[in-house]
């Protein structure tokens, strides 16, 4: 059974095609086609609060796209949800009904708890000892989601207004680092040891330019040398030199200052990258649900 995954982001709108298959007692999801536009909402709402009638506009096309690609894959159930941008705009809620009256597609705009609930289940589907301690940082360009999981259970998990694009906007608080410091002062115990995962578009990007194999774990000090590169050029070499997407260019610097300022918080010397995100996670929570 295929599924359709829309994950509306303040960088990038995405749709990921997939189906989740056993290889033996191991569940996976096999990808079938992804596709991604850089719609940026974020530029909008965090600078004027709203979305536009042209980004609406791009909006709609966006969601017409992805409509028809799930079709042409005979995918039999679609879900797409929308994430900080869209929770911020203050017209999310007519453009979220416009949507759906001119596609027929309802986005669901989910909280960043439910965002990093959904981000977690897809680590049911990776292979690692899931009762020792562990954390996943997920950053987007809106917001920032940490999660502690001890035991196999969720201990605690918070959601930041700290993200790529609000930093390249100047719309971060300067508190919401030292409340980032503070509840991880609060919610890790810092004396038992714990294994770091961070997921997003930002990270694997990262783990692939400083050329790592997939279980490679990444260091601290090869995200420091690749931030102190990337900064001191400008955008367009960093797309020439790096190969990098214009929209991801101007981000993965500050996706990089995020992550390394919650990995010295927490005294952690490296990361895995297990390349899963939300629309993984949403495909993994539709087949479950199919199940009953």
């Amino acid at each position: 059974m295929k599924f359709g995954a829309i994950d509306i982001g303040t960088n990038a709108a995405r749709l990921l095609v997939g189906e989740v298959c056993f290889d033996g007692d191991h569940a996976y999801v096999k990808k079938h086609s992804y596709s991604r536009i850089p719609l940026r909402l974020g530029d909008e709402v965090f600078d004027q609060g709203r979305i536009s009638k042209k980004k609406t506009e791009q909006f709609i096309d966006c969601i017409q796209a992805f409509k028809l690609i799930a079709h042409i894959f005979e995918v039999e159930q679609l879900r797409a949800v929308a994430t900080s941008a869209m929770r911020e705009a203050k017209n999310g809620i007519k453009v979220q009904e416009k949507i759906k009256e001119k596609t027929g597609v309802n986005i669901e705009i989910i909280t960043g708890q439910v965002e990093a609930e959904l981000i977690f289940g897809t680590f049911f589907l990776v292979d690692f000892d899931k009762t020792q301690p562990f954390i996943v940082i997920d950053v987007g360009g809106g917001s920032t989601e940490i999660s502690v999981f001890e035991n196999g259970q969720k201990r605690a998990s918070r959601s930041f207004e700290l993200g790529t694009i609000r930093m390249l906007r100047g719309k971060v608080s300067k508190k919401i680092w030292t409340d980032i410091s503070t509840w991880i002062e609060s919610e890790v115990d810092s004396s038992i040891p714990h294994r770091l995962f961070g997921t997003g578009g930002n990270i694997n990007k990262v783990h692939k330019i400083v050329g790592l194999k997939d279980k490679d774990s990444l260091t601290v000090a090869k995200m420091n040398g690749l931030m102190t590169k990337l900064a001191k050029l400008t955008v367009e070499e960093r797309i020439d030199q790096f190969q990098l997407k214009p929209d991801r260019a101007d981000v993965i610097v500050p996706a990089l200052e995020i992550y390394l300022f919650v990995m010295a918080k927490l005294g952690i010397q490296q990361i895995d990258v297990p390349k899963i995100g939300l629309s993984d996670g949403m495909i993994y929570d539709m087949y479950l649900r199919s199940k009953g």
